[in-house]
């Protein structure tokens, strides 16, 4: 089944989130595919702001490669950025399984970059940007 949520504008991108996780139901391990600047980072704070993970905590990964967050219920949530990662090794090296079979939800950014080591039922998130500025968040389940 084909899902789509359309976000006209920043003031909509917290409500988006949130029919986001309804939608997505158990799903833990959530991976965007976004061209640079179409929102990946945006959409992952909205998500952890929804969460309940205070806003000063989010930012994006690139550097750490994973930031670990505390939604208002306790439970971790793991942010990856794998936009510097060259070599799977690397993705290795950081304990990247020891995230992904934690139970947490997990929300990766350029996964394009391990693609070879994600596990099967990780959920395959699109962002698309339309010629009015506004984005499609899109995935199939």
């Amino acid at each position: 089944m084909k899902h789509e949520i359309v976000i006209e504008s920043l003031a909509r991108i917290d409500e988006a989130a949130a029919e986001f996780l309804r939608e997505i139901g158990d799903s833990r391990l959530v991976a965007f595919y976004a061209s640079m600047g179409a929102g990946k980072t945006t959409f992952s704070t909205a998500v952890c702001r929804v969460l309940g993970v205070e806003d000063d905590a989010v930012s994006s990964p690139t550097f750490a490669i994973v930031n670990e967050y505390r939604a208002a219920s306790g439970d971790p949530v793991f942010h990856f950025d794998f936009y510097r990662i060259t070599k799977l090794e690397e993705a290795l090296d950081i304990g990247l399984y020891d995230y992904l079979d934690s139970g947490c939800l997990c929300l990766m950014e350029w996964p394009e970059n391990i693609e070879e080591l994600l596990p099967e039922e990780t959920l395959k998130v699109s962002i698309d940007v339309r010629e009015d500025g506004s984005r499609v968040i899109s995935w199939d389940d």
